[in-house]
């Protein structure tokens, strides 16, 4: 029996091969074991996990909350002082957004996520992320 959905796992494959924050290895391991569920919440999660390292906030901040108060436009240890006070709050939405949207749901309950294509676009924001966290950490040594 062949699989309907065959093209657009490849697909969704292929967008993951090339580099991606190490720090996203499990979630590449369980998106090729077609755990797209436990692979967005792996990347999710590894944002969660570094964003706490580079801000220094305690590990009883999770979530979105983390999110806003690491990017706080107004003391925010990894928001970017030279952006416009528009732009930091956009990124603290953008983080709060990602957490919200895709780490808390698998978080509090189980979740049916059966997409590869979504789950490796997941992936790839959490990467994209990831990036953005390490150019505030390079600030922060500045």
């Amino acid at each position: 029996m062949s699989d309907p959905h065959l093209v657009a796992k490849i697909w969704a494959a292929d967008r993951l091969a090339g580099d991606i924050d190490p720090l996203l290895t499990s979630a590449r391991t369980n998106f090729a074991l077609g755990d797209y569920e436990t692979a967005a919440f792996a990347a999710m999660k590894a944002v969660e996990v570094e964003v706490r390292r580079v801000s220094g906030l305690p590990n009883e901040s999770l979530g979105v909350a983390l999110m806003r108060k690491a990017f706080s436009p107004k003391d925010g240890v990894l928001r970017d002082p030279k952006a416009e006070g528009g732009e930091q709050q956009a990124t603290a939405d953008l983080f709060a957004g990602a957490m919200g949207a895709y780490k808390n749901p698998a978080s509090h309950r189980p979740v049916q996520f059966n997409d590869a294509v979504e789950a490796a676009e997941i992936i790839q924001l959490a990467d994209l992320l990831l990036r953005i966290v390490h150019r505030a950490e390079a600030r922060t040594k500045d």
